[in-house]
């Protein structure tokens, strides 16, 4: 196969688990009272507050998307804007105490989906190997997107 057909197989391959991630994630969150992106915005910021711009680049999102859901998580009292020190405009998002056990809610059925998942992978150590590739994936686009985006170009322009 040629690298043209392996990078589109692959990303839709990446696609397809996309989908499939978030629907799963759904369904976790879905008896928590949350929605997937809810979740994933307050997984950010449980082990420290964030700014809205900073959970966008973790998640590789745009910030306004993440704006409209930390938005709402205020709104439903799942999360609070804290004042940042590092900028006066760019407020920090925390869980409050009531989205902390939201996502608590949500730990054991993510503990047991995680569990056959790996099973179905051929265990532990096949989870991280396929882990490790999607994270080497990830830092390989990271670095075209970086020497494009410094005028490095496409490769072959």
């Amino acid at each position: 196969m040629s690298t043209p057909g392996l990078l589109s197989d692959t990303a839709l391959a990446v696609f397809r688990l996309n989908g499939q991630f978030l629907s799963a994630a759904e369904r976790l969150a879905r008896p928590a009272g949350l929605t997937a992106a809810w979740w994933q915005v307050l997984g950010a910021v449980l082990r420290e507050p964030l700014p809205v711009a900073g959970i966008a680049r973790a998640m590789g999102v745009t910030r306004q998307s993440v704006q409209r859901v930390a938005d709402l998580l205020v709104e439903r009292g799942l999360a609070v804007y804290e004042p940042n020190p590092a900028h006066r405009r760019a407020k920090l998002l925390a869980p409050t105490d009531e989205g902390r056990a939201a996502v608590d809610r949500i730990t054991p059925g993510h503990a047991e989906f995680a569990a056959r998942l790996g099973e179905a992978l051929g265990g532990e150590e096949a989870f991280a190997e396929v882990r490790d590739a999607l994270e080497r994936l990830s830092k390989a686009l990271d670095g075209l997107e970086a020497r494009d985006t410094d005028g490095g170009g496409p490769a072959g322009a």
